[in-house]
């Protein structure tokens, strides 16, 4: 049985994914390319791509 959520409830992943959107949002509208660069999309989210001597990343499992 699901328990049941009250108002005062909120999802804190879904909450972060909104911000996240609206952050690229802001970028895209203040860019002046109609495409915005992944180096750039990587800065907005905050996330490093592994360089030439990172170690390589592991895919992560697919939910079935």
């Amino acid at each position: 049985m699901a328990s049941p959520r009250g108002a005062g409830v909120h999802d804190h992943v879904a909450l972060d994914e909104i911000e996240m959107c609206g952050d690229l949002m802001i970028a895209a509208s203040s860019s002046g390319e109609d495409r915005l660069a992944p180096a750039l999309i990587d800065e907005v989210l905050k996330v490093d791509r592994p360089g030439e001597d990172d170690a390589p990343r592991v895919p992560m499992p697919r939910n079935r």
